[in-house]
């Protein structure tokens, strides 16, 4: 089965992340997830970022570092999830794709019910930030 590249964005909105809720129409309905879309023929990795989060959130991000891609298997489909930490620069937030939005915490984030690949993005990001605490 092919993998299908993905890139998605962590975005910091100061002490707060950006996380978005897939609608009940979208494959994996109602999973929690970091932002993003799949790359396009002769895309880089941060064009398809910042592209897809104007696209689907309607603001625009600052994109500070990539983190460790992740290759997950669903049922359907293969992907490879390309992470990156990013900061909130403009615009006003408005869902396009998603159900819903939250700004959350560590802690809030940690509880909710994530898409699987998105898992282990969560737990290197928030080991990753703990190194700066």
């Amino acid at each position: 089965m092919k993998i299908i590249p993905v890139t998605c964005a962590i975005i910091q909105f100061d002490d707060k992340i950006l996380v978005v809720q897939r609608s009940e129409k979208m494959k994996l309905p109602l999973k929690w997830e970091f932002a993003g879309g799949k790359i396009e023929e002769g895309e880089t990795e941060i064009d398809c970022i910042k592209r897809e989060i104007l696209e689907e959130l309607n603001i625009h991000i600052k994109v500070k570092e990539r983190l460790t891609p992740v290759i997950h298997q669903y049922p359907n489909f293969n992907i490879e999830l390309i992470p990156f930490v990013a900061e909130y620069l403009s615009g006003e937030l408005k869902l396009k794709e998603h159900c819903s939005f939250l700004l959350a915490n560590k802690d809030e984030l940690i509880n909710l019910d994530w898409a699987e690949a998105d898992l282990p993005i969560l737990k290197e990001f928030i080991i990753h930030q703990n190194q700066f605490l």
